[in-house]
């Protein structure tokens, strides 16, 4: 597994991350979390079954971690990780919450289909309750003041990152999918765009006239020679960066930040994935999109978290009010 540090995993926790990425077809940096957590997981077991004297997590190996250990951990030692988490770690709930989904994973896994344990210890437990946070976003005059910053610059790769400002703003593409975006992936013809989000899982992105512009304007100066041959398929890319391979990650959050500098705005409150949440916020508010479509459009898996965008803000609470019939009743006595 690329990227991935296993040499010092017990064999069990490589089998788990190697059915993580074939069967359930999770994605690489899903697979780096599961073996980050499962490592803390399995080191804080040593020390809590009293198997080292170390207490710092960094020199415990978890390398020689058997499986007549791992039958001894009960659902009582899981909580207790879990509340190692809350107050050694201090780590919030939603950070807890996600911890516990990959130990209930592995556990599943290792009782079910590996049947290395009989007994399936986090079967019971429960997922902590997350802080409700409403969604930064910007409002449209911020929105179309990103944009016009980015019009307005005088630079050679104006077009690319104007192109990369819009899909964020109008299709909530989250960072890695605009990333991985390629060429052969758009159909100009109908409009529409493909793209692979969490999971792996293709879904399809309809284009408004703004993003197939953006596009267009993009490919016709998008450089089409001396694009470098390597394993990221950069010549199939559709955004390139300066040394003329598939733009990265941090590129193109550089980008945002710059352009968000550009058009006057807080980079401590906003983010590519802020921009994420603007577009859905702005099709919810403004365009009267179904929370169904909304979901689908998002490439969430759950309903719950596209619910987020349902919120209503101070405006929309003073006009309710005052579109209550009695909002004048008797108001001038």
């Amino acid at each position: 597994m690329a990227n991935i540090l296993t040499d010092q995993n017990p064999e069990f926790l490589n089998s788990f991350l190697d059915y993580s990425i074939t069967i359930l077809n999770k994605s690489p940096n899903s697979v780096k979390e599961y073996n980050y957590d499962l490592n803390m997981f399995l080191k804080y077991m040593k020390i809590h079954f009293k198997l080292t004297n170390e207490t710092d997590m960094n020199k415990i190996s978890i390398k020689d971690f058997d499986i007549d250990t791992l039958k001894r951990i009960t659902s009582n030692d899981i909580l207790s990780f879990v509340s190692y988490l809350a107050l050694n770690n201090n780590n919030k709930p939603a950070t807890r919450a996600r911890k516990i989904s990959t130990i209930r994973i592995f556990f599943l896994y290792l009782s079910q289909k590996a049947q290395i344990i009989e007994i399936n210890p986090a079967q019971n437990i429960e997922t902590p309750k997350k802080e409700k946070r409403m969604p930064k976003y910007l409002s449209l005059e911020d929105s179309q003041k990103l944009l016009d910053a980015v019009i307005d610059e005088d630079s050679e790769n104006k077009e690319r990152d104007y192109a990369i400002i819009t899909l964020f703003l109008n299709c909530g593409l989250r960072l890695s999918e605009l990333v991985g975006i390629n060429i052969k992936d758009i159909d100009f013809s109908e409009c529409k765009l493909n793209v692979i989000g969490k999971g792996n899982k293709e879904r399809t992105i309809y284009l408004n006239p703004a993003c197939v512009k953006a596009i267009s304007d993009y490919l016709s100066v998008r450089p089409k020679e001396g694009i470098k041959a390597d394993n990221k398929k950069s010549a199939d890319a559709l955004f390139l960066s300066k040394r003329r391979e598939r733009i990265s990650n941090r590129s193109v959050q550089n980008i945002v930040n710059k352009e968000l500098l550009r058009a006057g705005l807080d980079t401590t409150k906003y983010s590519t994935h802020k921009l994420r949440h603007t577009a859905a916020t702005l099709m919810y508010q403004y365009g009267n999109v179904d929370i169904r479509a909304l979901q689908e459009l998002l490439g969430h898996e759950s309903i719950s978290t596209t619910e987020i965008y349902t919120h209503v803000n101070n405006e929309q609470v003073r006009n309710a009010v005052e579109a209550n019939p009695l909002s004048n009743y008797n108001a001038k006595r």
